[in-house]
């Protein structure tokens, strides 16, 4: 049973404002592959430990992740003493953590990375140590003088209705310690069904977990990618530079995904400019995993500085299309990225044959597209095109659809075309239908012995 503490918390708190994050975070966190593995006597290399946070940005540094753009080393749950200081302030493990939390930043940032800490916004964290509850401005500065650069606030023993004011409180603090901190919050995951107001967590929060922990499975993944779908709070709407939708962590490189299943999971949550926060152990990576994580045309897609997530355009069956616009643009439109995802799992290829104007592709010169996982260059399609794409069961094609300059009709034509598709262009999510392929032609699915145009 989850034990409650209810708080007069003062509703007055400025914004954030602290100008981080301005593209999803990239990073590594201890929690889902090393959960609150505390016993070190049995478990050496794998307890929440220091060592166990060194030898990971030591792999950060050495294998090419932080090249690649990854950057944070974060703490999670079970760092902490049972017990806080004589002074009040918080303290990690002693045993655990000899050298002290001061003395990891510094080695952490002596490797050119950042350095991130978990609590929570409750008298206790998930693990049963010492929340912020009572101490949040002490534990703010706490993290200052510590040299944080990201603090995520989970949300275990806490009373929810009291979060629209706590978890603001709390970002004011870390905004007033003058060390820039990005902040991260699970407050809409504690308020699932409860319609979180996603206006004043994207006002207060650098990310935030709308949803369950990631699991080490496809199931997993893909119950998160349904309650991304759905949007049914409107949370897709409010993200963007500075303020991003969480679904967790990568687990690319664990146990329960496929290579093809990591490859939707990058490519999703590469889609859903999701931050990208692996989850794994980078000391036995399988050089395949490691080239997904690594991938720098999936990479560039997620940090797109337009910051548009992506919106499900398409679904019927087991194939489901998503679109996100991305640059570079040409006279008022956009470039995309496409990712089509096959849920099916009878081992054989789905064709998919996808026309470029049914996803709102319309500029006249053209586009130039590219596979990003392979790099293999598809060709030039003009918007009466269709792209034919063969997709492996659980797995996913992501695409990359660049925009060209090329004119290929007169001067008076151009000029008429451009007119159009700028007002097209300007309301071209409105013009999404809300339940993608009710009506919606420009899609042919392809299993074998069936073949049809699916509306």
């Amino acid at each position: 049973m989850r034990l409650l503490l209810l708080l007069s918390i003062p509703v007055l708190v400025h914004g954030l404002e602290n100008g981080l994050a301005r593209t999803p975070p990239m990073g590594w966190m201890s929690w889902e592959r090393f959960r609150c593995n505390t016993d070190c006597q049995t478990y050496p290399q794998d307890c929440i430990s220091e060592r166990l946070f060194k030898e990971m940005a030591d792999m950060m540094v050495k294998e090419g992740y932080s090249d690649a753009g990854y950057e944070y080393i974060i703490i999670d749950d079970c760092w902490l003493d049972h017990k806080r200081g004589d002074d009040g302030k918080l303290k990690p493990d002693p045993t655990r953590f000899p050298s002290g939390i001061g003395a990891l930043s510094k080695y952490i940032h002596d490797q050119g990375l950042k350095f991130g800490i978990y609590e929570d916004y409750g008298n206790f964290t998930c693990g049963g140590y010492p929340g912020v509850l009572g101490h949040m401005q002490t534990d703010a500065n706490t993290f200052a003088e510590w040299e944080v650069d990201y603090v995520k606030l989970d949300g275990c023993y806490s009373d929810p209705s009291t979060m629209i004011q706590g978890y603001p409180q709390f970002g004011s603090y870390l905004n007033a310690s003058g060390r820039p901190m990005v902040y991260s919050c699970s407050w809409p995951a504690y308020m699932i069904n409860n319609h979180p107001n996603y206006s004043a967590i994207a006002e207060h929060c650098n990310l935030w977990r709308n949803f369950d922990d990631i699991a080490d499975s496809w199931d997993s993944v893909l119950s998160i990618i349904d309650f991304y779908t759905k949007n049914e709070d409107g949370f897709v709407e409010v993200a963007g530079p500075g303020k991003w939708n969480d679904p967790d962590m990568l687990i690319i490189g664990n146990f329960g995904l496929s290579l093809g299943q990591s490859e939707a999971q990058m490519g999703m949550w590469c889609l859903m400019a999701a931050p990208l926060i692996m989850s794994n152990d980078l000391r036995h990576m399988r050089p395949e995993f490691k080239a997904i994580l690594q991938n720098k045309e999936a990479i560039k897609i997620n940090q797109d500085p337009l910051g548009i997530q992506a919106k499900q355009v398409y679904k019927q069956n087991d194939i489901e299309i998503f679109a996100r616009p991305i640059m570079p643009s040409y006279q008022g439109k956009y470039s995309m990225a496409i990712g089509v995802l096959n849920r099916w799992a009878e081992g054989t290829p789905i064709r998919v044959q996808v026309s470029l104007k049914s996803l709102g592709l319309t500029n006249v010169g053209g586009y130039t597209a590219k596979d990003v996982f392979s790099g293999v260059p598809l060709g030039t399609f003009s918007p009466e095109d269709t792209i034919t794409l063969d997709v492996n069961p659980t797995s996913i094609r992501f695409i990359r659809l660049d925009i060209l300059s090329g004119i290929r009709y007169s001067t008076q034509e151009r000029w008429r075309w451009n007119a159009e598709n700028r007002a097209w262009m300007a309301t071209l999510e409105d013009s999404l239908p809300d339940q993608p392929g009710n009506g919606q032609k420009g899609v042919c699915v392809t299993k074998p012995g069936l073949t049809g145009w699916l509306n």
